[in-house]
């Protein structure tokens, strides 16, 4: 019985055909790093795959939001001169962080991370 093809095989397997054709070298980012996306270096390591591959299909968790609003408090925060305002944002960046923290934690007790 022939050994299934594991899906590294075919995605190496699909590189080299594409490579070999020249599809690859008509790609706009052909040789050059990937950009990454807005949130993606605010979204946990455990998370960033799977989050992509949702975003990619059209499908934006709830938890991605919360990521996106506190890298919006982030920047915000970086620029604001005043200082009541910057006190304001300090304790909603906070707040969020704890929620971040909380959901966080829930997640690993339930085994979703």
């Amino acid at each position: 019985m022939p050994k299934p093809e594991l899906i590294e095989d075919e995605i190496a397997r699909k590189l080299a055909e594409a490579q070999q054709s020249g599809e690859l070298k008509s790609a706009p980012s052909y040789g050059r790093p990937l950009a990454m996306s807005d949130g993606w270096d605010d979204t946990p390591d455990e998370f960033r795959m799977a989050f992509k591959m949702l975003k990619n299909s059209g499908f934006v968790p709830p938890e991605i939001a919360v990521f996106h609003e506190r890298a919006e408090l982030r920047k915000r925060l970086a620029t604001c001169a005043d200082l009541h305002e910057r006190k304001v944002l300090e304790t909603e960046l906070a707040q969020l962080e704890q929620k971040i923290a909380l959901r966080l934690e829930a997640m690993k007790m339930h085994g979703g991370v």
